[in-house]
């Protein structure tokens, strides 16, 4: 039967690298310029491009502000906040679609 792993803990790295320890940032790009290149995607998919996008989604789902800055390690909320700016402008689309928008 297969071993269940164990929880990790808040401090554990989330990606490992093959010799289980925190893996890199150089090598995090270096495998998404990669798999970019193989599946022909435009260069703005980037390890921080899914970073954002991961805040953004949390952000538009209705997670606290305060959440997000301690998933992303943020140490200030200053640096967070800028995620509320795309979360306002996907707002402001959903409103101006909104049949009443235009009156």
């Amino acid at each position: 039967m297969a071993k269940i792993p164990s929880c990790p803990t808040p401090e554990a790295p989330l990606f490992v690298g093959l010799r289980g320890k925190r893996l890199q940032p150089a090598v995090a790009r270096r495998v998404m310029q990669t798999w970019r290149e193989q599946s022909g995607l435009d260069s703005s998919a980037t390890p921080h491009a899914l970073r954002h996008s991961f805040a953004t989604h949390l952000l538009e789902g209705g997670a606290d502000l305060r959440a997000i800055q301690e998933l992303l390690g943020h140490a200030s909320l200053s640096t967070t906040q800028t995620y509320t700016l795309a979360d306002e402008n996907h707002l402001l689309a959903v409103w101006q679609a909104h049949p009443r928008a235009r009156k």
